[in-house]
């Protein structure tokens, strides 16, 4: 399997390259050439497997120049009882006839990137060794929220790496924040950003971009990569799960083999729902993709429109992690859906860098419309659905999960379809307490309570127990205070790294 630049001017390479450069050296991002397919029989012989082997099975299908003891380790060591709480890593709860709930959440951070960032060390540091690169491989990361503590924890204490993940100062959540600045490792650094998290991904995209100090840095033995979804390595395994919620729907008897479902995903850089799309074109039967925004609507405007236009109010909301205006994965998608035309694709990333905005042509907007549904949730009506589902269900949900209910309601109402239908739940609801207690509580219950005496007051409504991950947090050591501009992110990195101006 080859992959190529959806900007076109790089050659194609195999995936353990893909992997280590982590975005192509000419801005593109790179996609496989072919998409593989799984066929129905093969799709009835993994509804019998276990969440390990079904992972091996598809990555072995993309990861082709990775043997299969390689594959296999990296699996082993990523998704097991250690990490995960949940025997099925990611299990699906019912909550009616036609909903169901994919929980990406029981890994150790409490939230679904880990379902990528466990693996992701593994695949990188056996693609170092694969195509003999000796150098230090530092990881840059910009974060709005879960990726970074997830990325932190899969790659702390990992030989030959150096993780330097960035944040947008008042742009996460106190509870990820913690998270971040009390990560533990020995080469590990968190630096604040002021600014939102647009301001932080630009920052490090234009550090790659830059060509000189790249050549500056592999002098000195050190080679950048990425742990964002802009990496083909965080993608790749997120296209898993979609394959073993179905498989689980399967199993259980829900569905039978061959019955289309819907997803619903919320989404903010795209990558998430990407990795749906992926698995629908291998041969996944889904009928829709349902795209779920918060107040930062950009993507539900343009899966209706056609036109992308990140000129527009940034709003902070109670689902940090989707407060995002530009999307960057969805150029992934955009070359896919025109027939791999990199000028298209080079010629509308460079207008949304320039103008602002953009337009797809018309048999691409198509395409997506027959694809996508898109919707989006405000702050309130978020709360709403929060205690909506808890007063019906007795089942507690994030901010984000929030979101992603909410929008699959406007669509059932919207399009009378009641398709069985699989929502990502992306963060435990544990990790967004203040606003999940404030939406089943009521604002008396809250007000004054800081944020772990929320997590005792959720555990002992929910009897849900507090995630490890999440405890202690208040008594551990504060060990990273750096805070920069958004102009200052590389001369920071150097200093990060030691290095003489």
């Amino acid at each position: 399997m080859l992959y190529e630049s959806t900007r076109g001017h790089f050659k194609r390479v195999l995936s353990a390259e893909a992997i280590k450069l982590g975005i192509s050296p000419d801005g593109g991002l790179f996609v496989p050439h072919e998409i593989p397919q799984i066929p129905r029989n093969r799709l009835k012989e993994m509804a019998g497997l276990g969440y390990q082997a079904r992972a091996a099975v598809i990555l072995r299908e993309y990861l082709t120049d990775y043997s299969e003891e390689e594959i296999d380790d990296c699996v082993s060591y990523s998704y097991n009882q250690e990490k995960f709480d949940s025997p099925a890593i990611t299990p699906v709860r019912q909550l009616s006839d036609s909903l169901y709930i994919l929980e990406l959440w029981h890994g150790p951070t409490c939230a679904f990137k880990d379902m990528a960032l466990q693996i992701l060390p593994h695949l990188l540091t056996k693609a170092a060794v694969k195509t003999g690169d000796v150098s230090t491989i530092v990881i840059l990361v910009a974060t709005s929220g879960d990726t970074g503590k997830a990325a932190l924890e899969g790659f702390k204490n990992i030989p030959n790496t150096r993780i330097i993940v960035f944040y947008p100062e008042q742009g996460v959540s106190a509870m990820q924040q913690l998270q971040m600045i009390t990560q533990e490792g020995n080469n590990v650094d968190v630096v604040a950003v002021r600014g939102n998290f647009d301001d932080a991904q630009n920052g490090v995209k234009d550090i790659f971009g830059n060509t000189v100090f790249n050549q500056d840095l592999l002098k000195k033995n050190y080679r950048l990569s990425s742990a964002n979804s802009i990496n083909w390595g965080r993608l790749v395994p997120q296209i898993v799960y979609y394959f073993s919620a179905y498989l689980d729907l399967v199993a259980n008897g829900n569905i039978v083999l061959g019955e289309k479902v819907n997803f619903v995903v919320p989404t903010g850089n795209f990558g998430n729902i990407l990795s749906a799309y992926y698995a629908m074109e291998m041969g996944l039967p889904v009928s829709k993709l349902i795209c779920a925004s918060n107040a930062n609507n950009v993507l539900t405007d343009f899966i209706r429109t056609g036109v992308y236009n990140r000129k527009r109010q940034f709003w902070k909301t109670i689902s940090p992690s989707m407060d995002i205006l530009i999307s960057s994965n969805l150029e992934r998608l955009l070359y896919h859906l025109n027939g791999r035309d990199y000028v298209k694709t080079r010629e509308w990333m460079a207008n949304l860098r320039d103008k602002e905005n953009y337009k797809v042509d018309e048999l691409t907007f198509a395409r997506i419309d027959r694809l996508f549904w898109s919707g989006f949730a405000n702050d309130n009506e978020t709360i709403e659905t929060i205690r909506s589902i808890f007063q019906k269900h007795g089942y507690l949900i994030d901010t984000h999960t929030g979101v992603g209910i909410n929008v699959y309601e406007k669509y059932t109402t919207t399009t009378g379809d009641n398709t069985k239908t699989i929502v990502a739940s992306t963060a435990s609801p544990f990790k967004f307490n203040a606003s999940v207690a404030q939406a089943i509580m009521g604002d008396n219950a809250v007000q004054g309570k800081n944020e772990f005496e929320l997590l005792k007051l959720l555990s002992a409504i929910s009897s849900m127990e507090i995630p490890p991950g999440l405890k202690d947090l208040d008594k551990k050591t504060i060990l990273h205070r750096r805070t920069v501009s958004k102009n200052s992110m590389n001369e920071e990195l150097k200093n990060i790294l030691q290095l003489a101006n």
